[in-house]
């Protein structure tokens, strides 16, 4: 790290009122939250009490780098990342990392590649909770080898090596972010499948890296078969047409813009 790193932690959450504290609490140290220059919580829209935890919680906590906001509408877990790059973007952060708020990924993971400068060297640097040296507690065997089997077709039919279509700890060089060739794309979790291929469209550099991941009391939003068929066509749009891939109108409603109202400031 050096002082020209201006980062930005995104945690996207929804319905993680019993884990979003936990999440909150991994950069307690602060050789971890020195290295980031915001910890910014999207709450989603949660039915539950998602926001008035992380507020509770980073009042505790009393770091003056965490800040909750709320989407204006449910946009879906795509529409908070685009949330999260604009406010990257006009604020002038070199980089958005991604945590997800359901306490799966351990921000420790990629402190490591932060502390010894990987992150710059690479457009993007993405957990691969399958990765050979990763370690993922709490999977059934057909959500892994459901998982291999899509990173395999993946692979395939983008021609470089793919070890996760998206865990939910990663790192994004906001440069590479300015275009906005991601606002296009779906807003809900098929986001980070568009990312991905977009990603080797882009001819980006990118660096999977090992993680930790587990599955305990978290609310799964995946509906694992359901949503097979559309990562088939996500990919076979672009093996069929992969110069126009990112031209292309994934959003069933396109939304203008993706706003939030900020509940609680540098707490």
């Amino acid at each position: 790290m050096n002082e020209t790193d201006r980062i930005l932690v995104f945690i996207p959450a929804y319905r993680c009122a019993a884990q979003i504290a936990r999440v909150l609490k991994q950069f307690n140290d602060p050789e971890i939250y020195r290295l980031f220059e915001e910890i910014l919580v999207v709450d989603n829209v949660s039915p539950d009490s998602t926001a008035q935890a992380a507020i509770d919680c980073a009042r505790a906590m009393g770091i003056g780098k965490i800040s909750i906001v709320r989407n204006k509408k449910n946009y879906g877990l795509g529409g908070s990342h685009k949330s999260a790059f604009t406010y990257a973007i006009r604020n002038g952060f070199t980089h958005v990392m991604v945590l997800h708020g359901d306490d799966q990924g351990d921000v420790k993971d990629i402190v490591r590649v932060l502390k010894n400068g990987q992150h710059r060297q690479y457009d993007c640097c993405l957990g691969a909770r399958f990765h050979q040296d990763s370690q993922v507690s709490g999977y059934s065997k057909i959500r892994t080898s459901g998982n291999l089997v899509y990173n395999s077709l993946f692979s395939l039919g983008t021609g470089r090596k793919i070890y996760d279509l998206g865990s939910g700890l990663n790192l994004y060089k906001t440069s590479s972010l300015e275009s906005y060739y991601w606002l296009k794309f779906h807003d809900n979790l098929m986001f980070n499948y568009c990312m991905i291929l977009a990603h080797v469209q882009r001819l980006e550099k990118i660096l999977f890296f090992p993680i930790s991941w587990r599955e305990d009391d978290q609310i799964s939003n995946v509906k694992l078969f359901s949503q097979a068929r559309t990562t088939l066509g996500i990919l076979w749009l672009y093996v069929k047409d992969r110069r126009r891939f990112l031209s292309h109108e994934f959003r069933e409603l396109p939304i203008q813009t993706y706003d939030f109202e900020t509940l609680a400031s540098r707490l």
